[in-house]
């Protein structure tokens, strides 16, 4: 994770989807720990406040759980709940969005797709 800030957004929010991020990409696998909220707090120099809050944020979505005493982990079948969520929201949001803008632009969907597929 960098520690580069948007200011359009709350930082526990950032940290949320950085994290959700990297369940995605397969660097936080189902049942690995999150570094703990004064280690990331730290690290990052946040207020451990903010970082409980993401954490919460991520409990609240069922992505990652309590263990007390232990700390957070990530909850089995968090990336394919993760990978359907975001799927649905490329589909739903994203993609009607650039199919938008590629007419806007005038520009052809198959010679964007043999230009990217080289």
């Amino acid at each position: 994770m960098t520690t580069q800030w948007n200011d359009s957004q709350p930082i526990y929010w950032q940290l949320k989807e950085r994290t959700i991020a990297m369940i995605l990409d397969g660097t936080l696998s189902e049942g690995d720990a999150l570094p703990s909220v004064r280690t990331v707090a730290s690290d990052f120099q946040l207020n451990p406040i903010t970082v409980s809050k993401s954490y919460q944020a991520l409990v609240d979505d069922r992505l990652v759980e309590k263990r007390r005493g232990l700390g957070m982990f990530v909850c089995s079948g968090a990336q394919r709940k993760l990978m359907d969520s975001e799927r649905q929201k490329f589909l739903n949001e994203e993609w009607p969005a650039m199919v938008n803008r590629i007419r806007q632009l005038g520009l052809d969907v198959n010679a964007l797709i043999k230009t990217n597929s080289k």
